[in-house]
């Protein structure tokens, strides 16, 4: 019976901790007072499992679940410990109505701005192209005004280049936005191509962001090494 009670409590903890980015980054990164977090989430617990549950319970299972947020595991972590990080800052964005006529202003513009940075996704009912601010003029005036959806500056691309095995691998691109929702990090726009995963932020979020990812990547390479001692 109380191999059942307890079961039920990790469940719940588990559900409670796997809704929280926060909860499950102070845990992951070990600067959760257990002890605190067993107190707050304790009274959604009960309610939970409709009945009065003990803290050294929760806090039992609490040290449980701290397992579960980990760095990801093989074959993925080796993939986030293979990958390298650059930043491209001044980084401007426009969305597009999509039709006959932007997509080939925006072919116009990939042929204009060989030798620069640009980034180009599509939806069925528009088009984003991401590039070096000082485009933004030029690009922005190939667009007639009423087709611009959406026009932002001061962004920074982060630009996270991985192995070629994560073209095959399911889980790695929402470890690297994990990563950066666990930190509060708005994630303007995102896109994939080849093995590069790039993901734009405000300039004044970049630093965090990129510590966010190197984090990442470091405690992932740490692991590498000790599976290899």
């Amino acid at each position: 019976m109380l191999a059942s009670n307890e079961k039920s409590i990790t469940e719940a903890v588990r559900e409670i901790v796997s809704s929280d980015l926060s909860f499950q980054d102070s845990l992951q990164r070990d600067y959760c007072n257990i002890s605190a977090l067993a107190r707050i989430i304790k009274p959604q617990i009960d309610h939970m499992l409709s009945k009065d549950t003990s803290i050294e319970s929760v806090v039992t299972a609490l040290k449980r679940s701290r397992y579960d947020y980990d760095v990801p595991q093989k074959p993925i972590a080796s993939i986030l410990a293979a990958s390298t990080i650059t930043v491209n800052t001044d980084v401007a964005k426009i969305s597009a109505k999509k039709s006959k006529k932007t997509i080939e202003k925006v072919a116009k513009a990939m042929v204009q701005s060989v030798g620069n940075f640009i980034s180009i996704s599509e939806s069925i009912m528009s088009i984003t192209l991401v590039f070096e601010d000082l485009l933004l003029q030029d690009i922005k005036g190939m667009f007639a005004y009423d087709d611009i959806l959406e026009i932002e500056d001061s962004l920074a691309a982060i630009i996270v280049h991985s192995p070629e095995d994560i073209i095959k691998t399911p889980g790695c691109a929402i470890a690297f936005y994990n990563q950066l929702a666990r930190r509060h990090i708005n994630i303007e726009d995102t896109v994939s191509c080849y093995t590069d995963t790039i993901v734009l932020v405000k300039m004044e979020q970049v630093g965090k962001a990129f510590n966010a990812l190197t984090d990442l990547i470091s405690n992932s390479r740490k692991m590498a090494k000790k599976k290899h001692r």
